[in-house]
Formats: C-alpha cells, sequence, structure tokens
C-alpha cells in the first residue's frame, strides 16, 4: 500500500469529531490493515513526520499510534531506516467485502486450540527459501540431476509394484543398510541396518520420538540458542522445553537444573545451531554419564556434519555413548536437497521395532520409490562424490562471505566459527537491532536470519545469520554490499549512543575491540 494511498485512507477512516482519540484510531486502522494483509510483512510504514504532515494530525499523535503497535510486536522500528510491518505477524486472507463483521467472527468451536493459536503466532518458518543469503539450504542447481534422473527412469522401467504403495516399518532396507555402512564410516555413528528407520525428516523424526517416548507435561532440555523447528515440534506434540545455556564447551546445564532431570536432551554437538561451536569431549562425556543416570533421551540432531572444512572430523556423540541413551537423528536436507524430503534416525535397538512400527501408524509413509534411487546413488558412489564436490564449493563461498564482512566491518570483527556449516553468524553489539535489520534486508530481497529470535523468548545476543551456499560465488560480495547501508545505521548509532559509557559485549566469544570496524 503506497504512503499516498494509505494517507487517503485513513483521512477516509478517521473520525475528527468521534469520542475515540485520534491516536487510538490510528493505531486501530493501521493495525486492522496488518491482520488482514493490505500492509505485509516488511512493509515501510511512512515516517511519521510525512504521515502527520498528509493526515493533519500531530506529530505526537502519531508517534503515539506507532509506540503502541511497536509495543505489541506489530511494527518494528529501525534507527536511520523506518518502521516496518513485522514478520511474526501471521498473515491473514482479506475479508470480503460483502461480509459483515459478524460473519467475519469465528465461531468457538472453530477457533484455534491454545497450542494451535501459539504455534501460529510465533511460526518462524520463512517465505524465502532460495537465495542470498537464505540459511541451511544448499545448493540444489548443482545437484546432479542427470545422474539421478537415470537412476530414478531405472527403477520406473523395473515397476516393481511394491515400490508405488505404501511402506510399513522402518523403511526401504538396501537404504537402511547403505545409511547404516556410511554412518559407521563418516560419523563413527555405532549402527546395524534394523537400528536405522527413514523418515520425511528431522521434524517428523523429534514429532516420533515425543509421541512414543514422551507422555504429556515432560521436559525436553533444548540448546539455547536453538533451532526454532525443534522447539516448536516439540511443544507442539505436549512437550514443555526447557532452554539451557551454551557456553564454548556446549550444552551447560547449571547444577540447579541437574537437580530435575528431563525426559530428553535436544543438542547439536558437532556443530552448534546456530553458534556453530563444536561441544567439548568432557561435556560429551558428563551429559552421557547424566543421561544413564537419570534414564534421559538424549536427541543428537547432526544436520550438517559432512560438510567441515578445517580440522579432523568430529566424531558422533551416538559413538561415544556404550548405554543406548542416544537417539541420532540425520536428514538428506543439506546434503542433496531438501525437497527430497528424506531423513532418518539411529535408535537404540530396544527402541527400533516399536518405532517402525509407529511410524506406519501415524504417518502412513510411502516415498519407497525415492529410497530406492538414493540407495542406488549411495551405492554406486554418487552421494560420496557429490559430498566431496559440494564441501570444496561450500568452504570456498564461506571464505568469500568472511572476506566480505571483514572488509566493510574491520578484521577484528567478530564472526562464528569456520570450521563447519553451510551457515554463518556475524555477531553484532549488545543492544543492535537485528530484527530490524533483517527486516530491511528483506525488503531489497536478501534472506538473513535474526540471532536474538534463536534465542527462548527472542531477547538473546544480537546478530545475523548468513547462509552462503546457495549463493554463486560471484553474487556472495556484492548482495553483501547491497547489505551494509541496512546494518551501518544501527551500529552508528549504538555507537554514539555508548560514547559516554562503553560496554563490553556479553558473550566471551566477542572481543573488546572488535566494534571499532563499524
Amino acid at each position: 500500500m503506497r504512503e499516498v494511498i494509505l494517507s487517503e485512507f485513513l483521512l477516509q477512516k478517521l473520525e475528527r469529531n468521534g469520542t475515540v482519540s485520534l491516536a487510538r484510531q490510528l493505531y486501530d486502522t493501521l493495525r486492522q490493515l496488518i491482520l488482514s494483509g493490505d500492509l505485509r510483512a516488511g512493509t515501510k510504514l511512512p515516517a511519521s513526520r510525512v504521515l502527520s504532515k498528509e493526515t493533519g494530525l500531530s506529530r505526537n499523535t502519531v508517534l503515539g499510534a506507532y509506540e503502541q503497535l511497536q509495543s505489541e510486536g506489530y511494527v518494528v522500528s529501525t534507527t536511520g531506516s523506518g518502521t516496518f510491518v513485522s514478520d511474526t505477524v501471521p498473515s491473514l486472507p482479506v475479508r470480503d467485502a460483502g461480509r459483515t463483521d459478524a460473519a467475519a467472527v469465528v465461531p468457538p468451536h472453530l477457533a484455534l486450540s491454545r497450542r494451535g493459536a501459539e504455534l501460529v503466532r510465533n511460526a518462524q518458518a520463512s517465505s524465502m527459501q532460495w537465495g542470498a543469503f537464505t540459511p541451511g539450504v544448499p545448493d540444489v542447481s548443482l545437484f546432479p540431476h542427470e545422474v539421478w534422473s537415470r537412476l530414478l527412469r531405472r527403477r520406473w522401467r523395473k515397476t516393481d509394484p511394491g515400490l508405488l504403495t505404501y511402506s510399513h516399518g522402518p523403511g526401504y532396507l538396501p537404504l537402511r543398510t547403505a545409511l547404516a555402512q556410511h554412518l559407521r564410516l563418516a560419523r563413527s555413528v555405532d549402527c546395524e541396518p534394523d537400528q536405522v528407520v527413514v523418515t520425511n525428516g528431522i521434524h517428523q523424526s523429534l514429532s516420533l520420538i515425543s509421541v512414543l517416548l514422551g507422555d504429556g507435561n515432560e521436559v525436553a532440555w533444548i540448546e539455547n540458542p536453538a533451532y526454532w523447528g525443534a522447539r516448536t515440534v516439540l511443544k507442539a506434540n505436549g512437550i514443555r522445553v526447557l532452554p539451557i545455556d551454551v557456553d564454548d564447551e556446549g550444552m551447560a546445564p547449571s547444577e540447579e537444573q541437574m537437580q530435575t532431570p528431563p525426559r530428553f536432551m535436544f543438542v547439536t554437538p558437532s556443530h552448534q545451531y546456530p553458534l556453530g561451536t563444536v561441544m567439548s569431549l568432557s561435556r560429551r562425556r558428563m551429559l552421557l554419564e547424566y543421561a544413564h543416570r537419570n534414564n534421559i533421551w538424549i536427541i543428537e540432531d547432526d544436520y550438517d556434519s559432512e560438510f567441515r572444512f578445517d580440522g579432523r572430523p568430529i566424531a558422533s556423540l551416538q559413538g561415544l555413548d556404550s548405554n543406548d541413551r542416544v537417539i541420532y537423528l540425520g536428514t538428506f536436507s543439506k546434503t542433496l536437497f531438501p525437497g527430497l524430503r528424506l531423513g532418518f534416525m539411529v535408535l537404540p535397538k530396544v527402541l527400533s521395532a516399536h518405532f517402525g512400527t509407529g511410524l506406519s501408524e501415524l504417518y502412513r509413509e510411502g516415498r519407497l520409490i525415492d529410497q530406492a534411487v538414493l540407495a542406488d546413488f549411495m551405492n554406486d558412489g554418487h552421494y560420496a562424490a557429490h559430498i566431496r564436490r559440494m564441501r570444496a564449493q561450500y568452504a570456498r563461498r564461506q571464505a568469500l562471505l568472511r572476506d566480505a564482512i571483514l572488509e566493510h566491518f574491520g578484521a577484528d570483527w567478530p564472526i562464528s566459527t569456520h570450521e563447519a556449516g553451510l551457515h554463518l553468524v556475524m555477531h553484532l553489539p549488545e543492544g543492535a537491532d537485528d530484527v530490524g535489520i533483517v527486516l530491511v534486508a528483506r525488503s531489497l530481497g536478501i534472506a538473513v536470519r535474526p540471532l536474538s529470535r534463536y534465542y527462548a523468548g527472542g531477547g538473546g545476543r544480537p546478530g545475523l545469520i548468513f547462509g552462503y551456499a546457495c549463493v554463486p560465488d560471484d553474487a556472495i560480495g556484492p548482495v553483501f554490499q547491497k547489505l551494509v547501508p541496512a546494518i551501518m545505521p544501527a551500529l552508528e548509532h549504538l555507537r554514539r549512543s555508548r560514547q559516554q559509557q562503553p560496554r563490553r559485549p556479553s558473550s566471551n566469544m566477542i572481543n573488546e575491540g572488535a566494534w571499532s570496524g563499524a
């Protein structure tokens, strides 16, 4: 909605002599435009001075309405950039012009549950799933689709009816056999094919774990910060999520927290998401022993362990477990392509048969022909070759992005560890508005994620999460250059406000002089 049109619309809606204050009327009108979808996420609202002039309202009236919208999360204001509609508000369908207000009211029996309403209200899945700098997405354009097509055609020619019906049990045995062999060699996972269960990905794996191993209101410890999807799935399945802060060695529960053991622990030990740190051996052994003593299930998400660029490979936590307390999760979304929707679990033997039954009972699985093609792809050596090629590609792209950040913000600017992964974190000073920067980036067609939103309650350390894997080499520098003007104003504002009382950043991962490059 253009500024001129918005101003004209407001002039028609506002009642100058009404009993409701003009600030409240302006707030109500803008709020309804946001909820109806007329003002979409990322839309920049007119500056308060501009709107004041065009509507004849006082600037204090406009500022009062904007401040109320911001306090309730409908908009985000960024110093030097403006006020933007927040992307945390779900887009709702525009009501038909002929419908009355009474017809638009949802009957109580059709309203969302409390759990459903919370899920929708706090949804973090982005509509931008490709392009610079979408985190967690591989370069699907480099997938060997001709090889895959040939293998698929070969499977179709065999026309095995058993591959075209429902799947029953843990998945296609040749794929589980290939997976077990690969995991033993590449990740030091101690497993046999009968311990592997093929799923639709991490979300389905977590959902099945929650249902089969958790009763209502049980607790899961989860790293803080952590992948938002893990929190969402666990909570949607009735598990209470308790965030546990991480330090340089990984998940770090306090002595007080350890007095009340949870049912589950969700960890990313080989490459903490999103900070990128590696869990130390001593911390791994402590958590394993604690889980053994208290009958806790450790859920190990090994989400991008195949892409390690520096140093020796980090063995899985499951490979250290001698007491069958670890459930190992993996996916092909990062190594192949997300649209494949195939993942897997490695379970203790005592659980594997039950999970195969539960998978069939709850989800009526299929995709057997895709599983057969993937088994052929792995057995013929294409999977290992593709990972080798992409590992070199992603290492180069990470280096290009690091160079771009340091060129503009100084050689000491704090960035997450560089050894592995498909993303990196550009840390920001305490108090920086990473959400506002992300909204400005979105208006430029650039997808970055705010680090603070990965902390429980959204109040964590600020930073920007960049995915570099799906960005061509020659685009990384120019696209980042386009983003720099969105970052600079927030940093300049902070630096000016701190001239009287300089403050240290809160994390020991960020050094004292790092911010001088802004």
